[in-house]
C-alpha cells in the first residue's frame, strides 16, 4: 500500500498516508495509519478494512498475475477495498465490476505461485 492508511479509504473516502508512529503488525506486514483511532479500528477488526488480494493490483489478478499498486487508484465495492496499478484501471473495472471480481477471486491465491 506504500504507507497508505487502509481505514481512511472507508472513513474519509480518500487515500491518506500513514505514519510509523501509528503502525500495527498484522499478517507479517506493518500497516501504517494516519491516526491512533484508525490504527485502533484496524487492530480491532483488520479483515473489515484490509485490502483484497493482499494489496496486489486487482486488475492484474483478473489477468492471472500480480502487480504493485498505486494507492491513489482504488475502489470500494460492497465494503471491500480494491487497489490497482494506475488510475485508468478503475475505469476498466467499472465496465464489469461483478465479472472482474469473480475472475480475480477465481485466480486468487493461485496467482501468487505463477
Amino acid at each position: 500500500m506504500r504507507g497508505a492508511d487502509s481505514v481512511a479509504y472507508f472513513t474519509e473516502k480518500k487515500m491518506l498516508k500513514g505514519t510509523a508512529s501509528f503502525g500495527h503488525e498484522w499478517q507479517g506486514a506493518k500497516w501504517l495509519f494516519a491516526s491512533a483511532q484508525n490504527r485502533d479500528t484496524f487492530a480491532a477488526q483488520p479483515e473489515t478494512s484490509a485490502l483484497q488480494y493482499r494489496g496486489y493490483c486487482a486488475a492484474a489478478v483478473v489477468a492471472g498475475t500480480v502487480a504493485p499498486v498505486n494507492p491513489t487508484a482504488w475502489m470500494l465495492v460492497e465494503g471491500k477495498l480494491y487497489l490497482n496499478f494506475d488510475k485508468p484501471t478503475p475505469e476498466q473495472w467499472k465496465r464489469d465490476i461483478p465479472g472482474n471480481i469473480e475472475k480475480a477471486d477465481a485466480n486468487w491465491p493461485r496467482v501468487l505461485s505463477a
